[in-house]
Formats: C-alpha cells, structure tokens, sequence
C-alpha cells in the first residue's frame, strides 16, 4: 500500500482560560488520507472540523499530537498544500487574473508562466473570458470559482476546502458541486486528494469516498463511513437516501457516557444552548403534527421539505428534546404529549407551557429569576451570569447561551431584560 499523504496523529488543540479548566476543541483526533479520494469532516458547527483544516494546512499549531505531510512533519504552510476558505477572500483591487496569479507571485514564478497558469486555472473551473474582471462584477458563485482556481493554480496535491459551498445560493451551490465533482471524476483537477469541511449530510454523500463524522465538545472522530457509490451519483436511489438516513441516525443518537465521566457530576450551567427562536420552534413542532408526518418525522425528508441543512434542522430538533416536546431517535423528530400539547394551545396557553419547561430544564433561567426574586431591587447585571457561565464554556458559546436565555426568558415573561443597561429585571412583567 503506498505511504499516505497525510498522518494525523492523537491531535489535540485546547486553548488556556484563567481560573478555570482549559477549553478542549479536538481531543485525540486520528485522521490519514491517501492519493485519490475526497475526504470530508463532517459534522456540527463547533465541533473543530474548520480547527483541524486550519492545522492540516499549518496555520494552526495543535496543542498536542503530530501532523506528517509525506512523511515530515507540519511545523508551517506547507508546499504542496492549498486552501479553500469559506468566505471568498479576494482582493477586490485586483482583477479576477490577479488574484489567481497572487500565490504564483509569491512563490517568484516568471510572469508568462504565470499569465498561462492562470489562464488554464480559469478556464478549468469555466470562467474564461472574466480575467480582467473585478470581484464586484462577479456573483457569489462566480467569486467562490476564483478562489477555487487561486488554489488550483499552484498544482497543490492536497486541495483543503473549508465549507466552500456554504455562502452560496442553493442552486449555485449545486453547480458548483457538480462541477467539482466531474472535474475529480475525468482527472481533469491537478490535486492528488481533497480534504474538505461541511455540515452538509447530501453533500458528504454526493463527494465524497469517506466521511469522518464528528462529535462536538470536545471535537472527536466518532465514526468513519465509507461511500461505496460511484460518480456520478443519484440522490434518489435507494442506496443513497439509505446512507444519508444513517448518518442522520448516526448524529442524532445520544453518546453513552464513560463510567468515569458519568460518576462526575456536570455543572448545571455547563450547558452551552443553540439561539433558537420560538417562532422556529413552534413552525418546526406544527410541521411534523400536521399531515403527512402526524406526530413522527424522518429528519431527512423534513429537511428537504422545509429546505433545512443538517446544522439548523439539529440545533431545533435538540432544543425541543431539552424542553421535552420532542424525542430524536434514529434519524426522526417525534413529538411528545407536552409538544402535541403545545401545538394545539392558544397564544397564551404556549407561553404556560413554555414558561413551564423553562424552569424544569434551563438551569440558567431558573439561577436568573431566583436571583431577581431575592434581590431588593429585582435587578441584576447580565456580566455577573455571562462570567460565570465562561468559567465552564468558551466566550462565544457564553454570549450565544445567555443570548438563548434572555430570548426565551422575555417570551415566557419569566423577566424582562434591558439592552442599553445589560440587566435583567422584573419591573416590566405585569
């Protein structure tokens, strides 16, 4: 068997908070890629995937582990590596020309070689004809084809993609794939492996020879499936709907804590909460009690009907799960006695039972009004919870709970909250 590409080994990459425990984002990663597949990591936001492109590409030092690029070891941008990010980072002074040249340039190749390289780049990825072109004359899809072709250009044999797609159109973002996809299949793109981050389930499946699905908190491989389907491939064969069902199983299914992590226990506060709005979770839970699902959805047909991806269809249906309105199991939403009940109540009937799972299962909620109700004055600055919550969580995930919170705790008139002031408070209730 011939030596891999690229070794990742027993990567880990925390970051050191003061007075607290350190915040792990991957732990224990293992990942080794080989000449002639596309490879995805896939998984929820926060999980690390787009940390460890960034370490595979040598921008990112991981905090323990090894990375090997064809044998030596990554201590830097690599020769031989190139990146595509998910925003299209062009310099919109240059021309479409330009910035394709921009990394030849940099590694001082002679101007005709470099007009010529370009020029082929260009042509490949079906923008001939656009070389003098700016970047704001230039749509979405066409601005993410240029940074594609910036990486071809200097004949990378690892192409990393970071959520190419995912700033795109629907539509765009399916041409786009397809054509990358028969490129790959023809041997027409000059790259020996792809290795590229999504959250998108249909995505891994359609591209991809393997996919790595990720577990978050900490970021960890949790599984690693193969696609046996060759290009091109049909969404609607059976096969395909099959794989793409699993993988929702696969995510969905609750991971059966170690006994030693069990016999810990959590803090109730390290709990980071998605910025879920009501009206979605409300237009979610009437969506699957009302025909065709009655009470019991598969997530994938769900998504395809409400035109969700896998990274907002999850984050609603495990909100709903954390209030007890919905179980998810093996790839479906169903509802509970509570959701049914809630779809079925008036407006202010909602905001009861609303109110009701707020306290029972948001501890954060509960601290907040408990410390209002003993304060003489019912108010109470939102940095004193905002700190506490980032002894457990990161800063970003602290902001996005209490955010989550203040959300959810207005509409179950639980408190009011003051934006200019930053405090919670129970002077406006009625």
């Amino acid at each position: 068997m011939d030596a891999p590409l690229l070794e990742v080994l027993a990567c880990r990459q925390s970051y050191h908070k003061e007075a607290s425990a350190d915040l792990v984002v991957l732990d224990d990663v293992n990942l080794t890629l080989r000449e002639g597949e596309i490879v995805a990591l896939l998984g929820r936001s926060g999980s690390g995937k787009s940390t460890l492109l960034r370490i595979v590409a040598g921008l990112l030092k991981p905090t323990a582990g090894t990375v090997s690029w064809r044998g030596g070891a990554v201590s830097g941008p690599t020769e031989g590596i190139a990146m595509v990010f998910q925003s299209f980072a062009l310099f919109p002074w240059l021309t479409v020309q330009e910035n394709v040249e921009l990394g030849l340039e940099a590694r001082g190749v002679p101007r005709a070689e470099r007009e010529k390289r370009a020029e082929d780049a260009l042509d490949l990825i079906g923008l001939g004809g656009f070389s003098s072109a700016y970047p704001k004359e230039l749509s979405g899809g066409m601005r993410q084809r240029v940074g594609l072709a910036r990486a071809l250009v200097v004949y990378p044999d690892l192409l990393l993609m970071d959520e190419p797609f995912s700033a795109l159109d629907v539509l765009t973002a399916e041409t786009l794939r397809t054509d990358l996809v028969e490129l790959w299949a023809e041997g027409k793109l000059p790259v020996k492996s792809v290795l590229m981050v999504t959250h998108n389930i249909e995505e891994a499946v359609l591209m991809c020879d393997r996919i790595l699905v990720f577990s978050s908190n900490p970021g960890r491989v949790a599984s690693e499936l193969i696609v046996p389907f060759p290009h091109p491939r049909n969404r609607l064969d059976p096969a395909f709907r099959e794989m793409v069902d699993g993988i929702y199983a696969l995510m969905t299914r609750r991971a059966v804590p170690e006994p030693k992590a069990a016999a810990v226990q959590a803090h109730p506060l390290a709990m980071p909460l998605e910025r879920v709005g009501i009206n979605l979770m409300a237009g979610l839970m009437e969506a699957v009690a009302a025909p065709p699902y009655d009470g019991r959805a598969d997530l994938p047909a769900l998504a395809a009907t409400l035109h969700y991806e896998v990274d907002d269809l999850l984050p609603l249906g495990e909100t709903l799960q954390l209030f007890r309105f919905a179980i998810l199991e093996e790839g479906d939403i169903l509802l509970t006695e509570k959701g049914r009940a809630f779809t079925q109540a008036d407006v202010d009937g909602r905001r009861v039972l609303f109110a009701e799972a707020l306290r029972a299962h948001v501890p954060l909620a509960g601290m907040i009004r408990q410390v209002l109700d003993e304060r003489w004055n019912h108010r109470a600055s939102a940095v004193r919870f905002r700190d506490e919550l980032e002894d457990h969580m990161s800063p970003d995930y602290a902001a996005d709970t209490l955010r989550a919170v203040i959300g959810w705790g207005r509409y179950a008139e639980l408190f009011s909250y003051d934006e200019e002031a930053e405090q919670f408070n129970l002077e406006d209730l009625e």
